[in-house]
C-alpha cells in the first residue's frame, strides 16, 4: 500500500521531531506495516478498492498488534479478511517479542533470573509495556527441541572410562502436591581427560527401577569403554549398576559414606572418627589402602561397632578406586566434580523455587547442563592427565596392564 502525498508528509514531521531511538522506531513501524500490507495484497490477488479476477478474499478491517524490540513498541495493524484468515510471514503467532529480546529473555531464564525480572529486563531495553509470566513459560518452552536432542545426543564418539552419578533435589508439583523430586545428573571423564556431560534425568532416586531406566537410555546412546562408576551408596543406584553397567567397578563417594556415619556417632566422636576413616584414603599403595581399611574398622569397632561393620561391608566399593592410576585417586573416590554442577543447579533452581511439573524442571536443569556442557567443550580443559589415561586402555594387552584387581567392560 503506497503512501499519499499527505501521509509522507505527515511521516516527515514526525521524523523531524523525533529523537535517534525514536526516529528507528517510526521507521520501523513503518517499514514493517508497508510490508504487513503488500504481503496481504499478494494473498488477496488485489489492492485496496481494485476489482480484478485474481481476488481471492476481501479485507475485512485491521486488528492491533504490538511487537517489542529494542527500539521500542511497535504498534501494527494485521489485515483482517471477511473468510479465512491471514497472519504476516515477519511475524511469529503469539509472539510480541523479536528475537534479540527472545534470546535474552531464555538467557535470563536459563541464569535463574525470576520473571519478575525479566519483565523489569524487558522494559529497560525498550519493551514499553514488559512480558507477562505466562509468556516468558512460553518463550522457554521452545527451547524443549534443542534441549531434547542434546539429551538424547549419542555418546559413541568416545570412551568414557570414569562416570560420575550425583543426584540433588527441587520441589515440584506431582499430581497435585509439592514433592520433592530427584534431578539426576551423570557426567563422565573421556579417554582423552576430558569432561562432558552424560545425562540428566527427574525422578525418585531411591528406587533400582529409576537408575536402571537412566543408565540403559545412557549405554543405548552408546555409552563404552567405562572402567568405574563413581556414586552415592543408594541400594537401588548399585543394584542398577550392577545389572546395566556389566564389568565396570562400582566407587562408593567416600563424602556420602562418611555422612551416612555420621549418623551412628555422637557429634563429639565425630570428627575425630572421620579423620580416622580420611586415613585409608591417603594411603601410597592399593595394598596399603585395603590394609589401612580394616585396621580403621578395628579401631572404630571397640567403639563403634555399627561403623564397623558397615566399613567392613563396604570395602570393596570404598576401596575400587586403589586399583586404578595412582595420579586418578583423589580425582575418582568421591562424586565432588558434581559438587560445583549441582550447585549451580539449585542457585538457578531456587529462583523458582516451587515447579509446576517435572517437564519445567528438566527443562530448566538441561538449559544449565548444556551452558556448562559447552564451556567445557569451547575452553577444554584436561581433568585428568593425558598421558596417564594411557594406562586405563592397556588391559586389552594383559602384558602391559597396570591395573591388577580391576573390571573391564
Amino acid at each position: 500500500m503506497a503512501l499519499s502525498q499527505h501521509d509522507l508528509l505527515r511521516l516527515l514531521e514526525s521524523l523531524r521531531s523525533a529523537d535517534g531511538l525514536e526516529l528507528v522506531r517510526h521507521v520501523a513501524e513503518r517499514m514493517l506495516q508497508e510490508l504487513i500490507e503488500a504481503e496481504a495484497t499478494v494473498r488477496i490477488g488485489a489492492e485496496w478498492n481494485e476489482h480484478t479476477d485474481t481476488r481471492t478474499a476481501l479485507r475485512n478491517g485491521h486488528r492491533d498488534k504490538t511487537l517489542s524490540t529494542q527500539a521500542g513498541d511497535l504498534d501494527l495493524a494485521i489485515p483482517k479478511l471477511r473468510s479465512g484468515s491471514f497472519f504476516p510471514a515477519l511475524l511469529e503467532r503469539r509472539r510480541r517479542i523479536d528475537q534479540a529480546l527472545y534470546a535474552v529473555i531464555m538467557e535470563a531464564y536459563v541464569h535463574g533470573v525470576s520473571t519478575r525480572s525479566v519483565d523489569d529486563l524487558v522494559k529497560a531495553l525498550g519493551a514499553d509495556t514488559g512480558v507477562s509470566k505466562s509468556e516468558v513459560s512460553r518463550i522457554c518452552q521452545d527451547l524443549d527441541g534443542q534441549l531434547t536432542v542434546f539429551r538424547a545426543r549419542p555418546l559413541d564418539h568416545v570412551r568414557f572410562p570414569y562416570v560420575y552419578l550425583d543426584a540433588t533435589y527441587c520441589k515440584a508439583r506431582v499430581e497435585h502436591q509439592i514433592v520433592s523430586r530427584a534431578v539426576v545428573i551423570a557426567t563422565g571423564i573421556t579417554e582423552d581427560g576430558g569432561r562432558e556431560v552424560l545425562g540428566v534425568m527427574v525422578g525418585d532416586s531411591e528406587t533400582e527401577v529409576f537408575w536402571t531406566e537412566f543408565l540403559r537410555h545412557l549405554r543405548e546412546r552408546g555409552l563404552t569403554g567405562v572402567r568405574l562408576v563413581i556414586g552415592d551408596h543408594r541400594l537401588g543406584l548399585v543394584k542398577a549398576i550392577r545389572k546395566v553397567m556389566l564389568g565396570a567397578a562400582y566407587q562408593c563417594c567416600r563424602v556420602h559414606f562418611l555422612r551416612n556415619g555420621f549418623s551412628m556417632i555422637n557429634k563429639e566422636a565425630a570428627e575425630m572418627a572421620a579423620a580416622t576413616i580420611r586415613t585409608i584414603f591417603a594411603q601410597p599403595t592399593a595394598d596399603a589402602v585395603r590394609t589401612q581399611l580394616d585396621t580403621v574398622a578395628d579401631m572404630l569397632g571397640k567403639q563403634f561397632p555399627k561403623v564397623k561393620d558397615m566399613l567392613l561391608e563396604a570395602k570393596d566399593d570404598l576401596t575400587a578406586f586403589a586399583a586404578f592410576p595412582e595420579r586418578h585417586w583423589k580425582k575418582i573416590q568421591s562424586t565432588n566434580p558434581l559438587e560445583r554442577i549441582n550447585r549451580e543447579v539449585k542457585r538457578r533452581t531456587d529462583v523458582v523455587q516451587v515447579f509446576p511439573n517435572d517437564d519445567a524442571l528438566l527443562r530448566l536443569v538441561t538449559a544449565v547442563l548444556f551452558e556448562l556442557h559447552d564451556e567445557w567443550i569451547a575452553f577444554p580443559r584436561r581433568y585428568l592427565p593425558e598421558g596417564s589415561m594411557d594406562q586405563l586402555y592397556l588391559a586389552e594387552r594383559p602384558e602391559k596392564c597396570l591395573l591388577t584387581g580391576a573390571a573391564y567392560l
